[in-house]
């Protein structure tokens, strides 16, 4: 079977820093896979090259086979990758309800469009309670929800998740996991996510790749990983 989104062996820079040194990964149709590992390891420059935002000096990026080097990040959207940047990225002067419509901007059929709003809304039902309400006035946890419903107005192919439980509340981490799941099981979204919080992430994926200084380290299915040592000692602090 052939990878929906798989990288071979990219290197990525920051003018002089080699930030990624030979990344290879692969995501298959219908996964969740999770990127983890300690702050400064290259987990949020992989989702920013694969988006487009950073460009690889060696390497390829590849959707569906198809090379993703000359593609610029808008029309990477078009292809079918919606990113939820870390740190949500929410407008904060618009609404909840045109923020959605952001994530919609490729759109003009209005019956896609409603279609898609509802199937937001059904999603979160606080996002709907507060349409009217600017994005700038949420919770840190209705922000997260506004920014994976934007992203989800695009229908991606794949949907790139950067630390979507970073700053909340150990409840609100629970319920933004869940709804990881609920994308996955539900709507059959291909998901790859980058978390620091490595029980949580291990817990919903069905595959994992370590990640330190810019290489990958380990892989392996998800739960066999949540009993490594390795991965114990490392990341669980348990």
């Amino acid at each position: 079977m052939s990878a929906l989104l798989e990288l071979r062996d990219v290197h990525t820079y920051y003018g002089h820093i080699h930030a990624l040194k030979g990344i290879s990964l692969s995501v298959n149709e219908g996964e969740v896979v999770t990127l983890i590992g300690s702050n400064g390891a290259g987990k949020s420059t992989t989702l920013r090259t694969i988006s487009g935002l950073l460009r690889p000096r060696h390497g390829e990026v590849l959707l569906q086979g198809q090379s993703m080097a000359q593609i610029p990040p808008h029309k990477i959207v078009q292809s079918g990758i919606g990113h939820v940047p870390e740190g949500r990225g929410v407008f904060p002067a618009l609404t909840v309800l045109e923020n959605l419509e952001m994530g919609a901007y490729l759109l003009s059929d209005q019956h896609e469009f409603e279609k898609r709003i509802s199937n937001v809304f059904t999603l979160f039902p606080r996002l709907r309670e507060r349409m009217t309400q600017k994005g700038g006035t949420l919770s840190g946890g209705e922000q997260q929800m506004l920014a994976i419903g934007r992203a989800l107005m695009q229908e991606p192919r794949i949907m790139l998740l950067d630390e979507p439980s970073m700053g909340l509340a150990p409840l609100l981490v629970e319920e933004i996991f869940n709804i990881v799941q609920r994308l996955n099981s539900e709507q059959k979204t291909t998901i790859l996510l980058v978390e620091q919080n490595a029980q949580a992430a291990l817990q919903v994926a069905h595959r994992a790749y370590v990640m330190e200084t810019g290489r990958i380290t380990i892989t392996g299915d998800a739960h066999e990983l949540l009993q490594d040592t390795r991965i114990i000692d490392a990341y669980l602090g348990l």
